[in-house]
């Protein structure tokens, strides 16, 4: 399982030009499961995810996490984010989890989510979406269950 996780100021998806989830300071995330995937990895990544400190304290430090700045989360599932590029220029995106696992998967992970963060806005699975964001820092932050698991 993969996350692209970067902190905002402010963050949007659109659909067919309607809202579907915004929120102020807090994270944007990029979510995608791979095959294999299981709730572990997903327990593993949204408890990361919810306690990941990379907020400024008082000193200017990252030391603060979402709760301790009242942050929230937006989370879009993102299949590409296994595109495997290595062979010709056309991405290969057989490693991604087909939608019928992917979707209830991700659904978990957000109420995983959901019991640390007060606030968790979504995008639509396997919707056409226009995500919108003012990146805070920037700080853009990579979590792979491969990498960080074994």
């Amino acid at each position: 399982m993969r996350l692209v996780i970067q902190r905002v100021r402010e963050a949007s998806v659109t659909i067919d030009g309607k809202m579907a989830g915004q929120i102020g300071k807090g994270f944007l995330v990029l979510w995608g499961a791979k095959e294999g995937d299981t709730r572990k990895e997903a327990d593993y990544l949204a408890a990361k995810l919810c306690r990941l400190r990379v907020f400024e304290d008082e000193a200017g430090k990252m030391n603060l996490s979402m709760s301790d700045v009242g942050g929230g989360l937006l989370v879009v599932s993102q299949f590409t984010l296994y595109a495997d590029c290595r062979k010709g220029n056309r991405p290969n995106f057989m490693a991604a989890m087909r939608p019928e696992e992917s979707e209830p998967l991700y659904e978990y992970f957000l109420e995983q989510c959901e019991k640390e963060v007060p606030v968790v806005e979504r995008g639509e699975f396997g919707a056409d979406m226009k995500v919108s964001l003012v990146n805070d820092g920037p700080v853009t932050i990579l979590m792979d269950t491969e990498e960080m698991c074994g």
